[in-house]
């Protein structure tokens, strides 16, 4: 692990909530601002909640649902997600800095978990070759002596995925309170 990747993990969080205020601050939301980008918020969650009900963390290499499409659902959801706030936003600042952030520190951090991953689980470099990073591939991978669990519930509840929805519920209020004040 990097030195900056180790600082990136730490600060993904804290950087998020520091970012929302940025957010607020340079939002100019729009009904239909706020409409459209429930285009990529929504799909994002659902990309999140998917993932989140199939990741047995650290004690299988997940390669079901959406792990099929892409090693990475959980930050591509997420990717989906901001993209949506920023189109509800109507800013291009908060566009130029959500990408700097996944840049600087999403991108790191996934590297050092793929790292991690590849240690661990030696299907990991053929899962590698077969499925991309982040952008999904249109047919998912398929090993047919493979047993495929499904979703479940309890994972979902486990991983407190619900987070992300009530974080994004509270984030369109927040917009729609704005909008309705500076109308």
């Amino acid at each position: 692990m990097t030195q900056w990747s180790k600082v990136a993990r730490r600060i993904r969080v804290p950087s998020g909530f520091a970012f929302a205020v940025f957010y607020f601050w340079l939002a100019r939301p729009s009904g239909r601002s706020i409409v459209l980008g429930l285009s990529g918020i929504i799909p994002g969650l659902l990309v999140r909640a998917l993932a989140s009900g199939h990741v047995r963390k650290n004690e299988s290499l997940t390669t079901s649902g959406p792990y099929a499409y892409t090693r990475n659902p959980l930050y591509l959801g997420s990717l989906l997600i901001g993209l949506g706030f920023a189109i509800a936003a109507r800013s291009w600042w908060i566009a130029a800095a959500l990408i700097a952030m996944f840049v600087a520190i999403y991108l790191p951090v996934i590297h050092d978990e793929e790292v991690f991953l590849r240690n661990k689980f030696p299907d990991f470099a053929q899962y590698e070759k077969a499925v991309p990073r982040i952008l999904p591939r249109t047919r998912g991978t398929h090993n047919s002596t493979e047993v495929v669990p499904g979703f479940s519930l309890d994972l979902y509840l486990k991983h407190r995925e619900y987070n992300a929805l009530l974080g994004s519920l509270a984030m369109l209020a927040g917009l729609i309170a704005k909008m309705a004040f500076i109308a």
